[in-house]
């Protein structure tokens, strides 16, 4: 059965039945803080582009910062246990939730999977507490799907490492306590944490987006940036890189369901108000049928990414698995909140009915962590053993 935060207004096959407790717990004071605290300021912080800095102690108390990682003070969640939070988070905000991903996800996962000891102990109880701010600074300005060719050097100089490159479109720079870097060394991909403000490594805020405007992305120059050796992660290698990425699509995933379940609310919630012809449009039957498609692709992908996160659990999850799951639910989404935009007519394009909102942060959902063409790829190379690039 299921219970009163998932109706079957929103959770046709009651999906909230297979969830755990815990996991129901998490879902549900997440979803308290999004309501309470973050949907207040969204609109405004999307509108001007400013970040809002004075929820994040709101957001640590949460205790969902550090994700899956079970120690160093960081909770320990199921993957469906964060992919709720996520979910939760961009049904109001996809920026706020974006900041999430990397701050409270990627880059504390990063570091317990990659890290020395004193590395995890001095970062992982703070990214938990909400005491720093994590970034992950692997995007090129010529190198986005093309991870495996950074250009980004790193030069062994005594006893430490000089960064030379430019990385793009990297999330919180602008903000971050600490930068998970990739470059290239001398025998191979490696990770550097940096900690800015730091000589060398230089944040430029990226302006005009028309996607994410409230998520803090930057622009990365790392010019004679010099770390020591002890700053190295000692895990590395593109297949540590692509492990990382191969999780996050799954917060990929729910985030943007998170966001297909807002357009689908906030579309059935229009149509059973607007009145034409003497009458609701939610009683006409193109309508209907609208919504009926709208909800069936929702309920398709909860069930996908409930069972993505029960195999990552068992460490059965593959890269085409992640893969799939992260490019199948942001195309779904962007197609559900087109459809709800059209559901509104005119009304649609208003930034106070959040639609619009939402599509356009879909765009830049449905591009990071791979695109919708090279996660296609990565399934298609493990259903034929062939890959169609390297």
């Amino acid at each position: 059965m299921t219970d009163a935060h998932d109706t079957p207004l929103v959770d046709f096959y009651l999906t909230g039945s297979l969830l755990t407790d815990d996991e129901r717990a998490v879902r549900d004071r997440v979803r308290r803080f999004a309501e309470e605290h973050l949907r207040p300021v969204a609109r405004e912080a999307w509108e001007r582009e400013v970040f809002p800095h004075h929820l994040l102690p709101e957001l640590a108390a949460l205790e969902v910062a550090g994700g899956t990682v079970a120690d160093y003070g960081c909770p320990g969640l199921s993957p469906v246990a964060f992919g709720l939070a996520m979910r939760e988070l961009a049904r109001v905000d996809s920026s706020f939730a974006t900041f999430f991903t990397v701050s409270g996800g990627l880059v504390p996962v990063t570091i317990a999977a990659c890290g020395t000891e004193e590395q995890k102990t001095r970062w992982l109880p703070r990214l938990a507490r909400g005491e720093a701010i994590g970034a992950f600074v692997l995007t090129e300005p010529e190198h986005g799907s093309d991870a495996s060719h950074l250009t980004t050097r790193a030069t062994r100089d005594g006893d430490g490492f000089i960064l030379d490159g430019a990385k793009r479109w990297i999330g919180n720079a602008t903000i971050c306590d600490v930068a998970i870097v990739w470059g290239r060394a001398e025998d191979g991909i490696a990770g550097f944490l940096v900690e800015p403000p730091h000589p060398g490594f230089v944040a430029t805020k990226i302006e005009g987006k028309l996607a994410q405007r409230s998520a803090p992305q930057a622009d990365v120059r790392l010019d004679g940036c010099r770390v020591p050796a002890t700053h190295r992660m000692p895990r590395g290698g593109f297949g540590a890189v692509a492990e990382m990425l191969s999780l996050a699509r799954q917060s990929a995933a729910w985030h943007a369901l998170g966001e297909a379940i807002a357009c689908y609310e906030i579309a059935r919630d229009y149509a059973l108000r607007r009145e034409q012809f003497g009458k609701p449009i939610a009683s006409f039957q193109l309508v209907q049928a609208k919504l009926v498609r709208m909800l069936g692709e929702i309920t398709k992908a909860q069930l996908l990414v409930i069972q993505l996160g029960r195999l990552l659990e068992r460490g059965e999850a593959t890269a085409g698995m992640t893969a799939y799951a992260k490019l199948s639910t942001t195309a779904m989404a962007r197609e559900v909140a087109a459809t709800a935009r059209d559901i509104l007519g005119g009304n649609g394009i208003l930034h106070n009915h959040d639609v619009m909102r939402h599509l356009c942060d879909l765009e830049a959902v449905f591009t990071y962590e791979g695109t919708y063409d090279i996660n296609t790829l990565i399934g298609g190379r493990e259903i034929t053993g062939l890959a169609a690039f390297t």
